[in-house]
């Protein structure tokens, strides 16, 4: 049997006017996150400025709230199977039932706070890598890792691997990349080494958050970032989320993990279109659809499906 599958972006989608057009139909949802992290958000997300709204405690929770606000108003499509890409996470996991909306919008606000307090204290960088397998960039990995700290942060897509680490490290591995064939090898604009051992004290703030937080087992399979498999019981979920700060993303296995359960149809819940990408290029036969303005949502309810 067909099953539907809800993806949920992370860092990287940002967008000043992000969520403006859905404001009227949330606004009671915009409003209580405002409220709930002690900050203008949705003005910051509205009308910027860019500079702000990149910053990662800016971020997290901008994406967040606008996922959640476009998946709060879906009502003719129920998912069978959730994930999301690092961040989006916690969007999943809200979708599951796992997770409060508020609740988890001030867990995100607390990681991203977390995560750049750490790159200011362990100041780090990341690059993507393409045109080598994750065997090749694990390799080259390991063999700066004797002096550097650096490992492979996100399995994207077939041939698309972003590393995480020390500034060295990560330029010491673009380099022995570059000698070993990869087609493009960029540093990334980040503030911080996220998902390397870079993150160890935002992990330990992580965790005091999460251990006040209310997680309920999720109704509906998530696919976990840490292990790329189904996951519903809360103490599990819980500790994954810990996990995931300091482990690599493993994407391109979560989407065909959710396609050998049964997934035929994906649909990225929030902004930008990165997702559709890397399903793309991981799968050409399922169907991939993004749901990212209130015109979106609309078409779906009325006619079932976007055309």
């Amino acid at each position: 049997m067909s099953k539907i599958a809800f993806v949920f972006p992370g860092q990287g989608s940002q967008y000043v006017g992000m969520g403006k057009d859905l404001y009227n139909s949330s606004k009671e949802l915009m409003d209580s996150a405002d409220s709930a992290i002690g900050i203008s958000l949705t003005d910051i997300m509205f009308n910027g400025p860019m500079d702000s709204l990149k910053q990662t405690d800016i971020t997290q929770p901008a994406i967040f709230l606008h996922s959640i606000s476009v998946f709060n108003k879906i009502k003719s499509l129920k998912p069978d199977m959730v994930a999301g890409h690092s961040l989006g996470e916690y969007s999943a996991l809200v979708a599951s039932g796992s997770l409060d909306a508020i609740d988890a919008l001030k867990l995100v606000r607390t990681r991203g706070q977390a995560m750049l307090q750490a790159g200011i204290e362990q100041p780090g960088t990341m690059a993507a890598i393409i045109g080598l397998s994750p065997e090749k960039v694990d390799e080259i990995c390991k063999k700066v890792s004797e002096t550097n700290i650096v490992q492979s942060a996100n399995f994207n897509s077939p041939g698309q691997v972003v590393i995480s680490g020390s500034i060295e490290g990560v330029h010491s591995a673009m380099v022995f990349a570059k000698e070993n064939g990869a087609k493009l090898v960029k540093e990334l604009v980040v503030s911080g080494a996220f998902h390397s051992p870079l993150m160890a004290s935002a992990k330990e703030k992580l965790l005091a958050k999460l251990n006040t937080t209310k997680i309920d087992n999720a109704t509906i399979p998530v696919y976990a970032n840490v292990t790329a498999m189904p996951v519903t019981k809360k103490n599990e979920i819980s500790k994954l989320l810990f996990e995931q700060l300091s482990t690599p993303v493993r994407w391109e296995e979560t989407i065909k993990n959710m396609i050998a359960d049964g997934a035929t149809k994906f649909y990225e819940i929030g902004p930008g279109k990165v997702l559709q990408g890397l399903i793309k290029r991981i799968d050409k036969n399922v169907e991939i659809f993004g749901i990212e303005k209130f015109s979106d949502i609309e078409s779906l309810n009325n006619f079932k499906d976007i055309p």
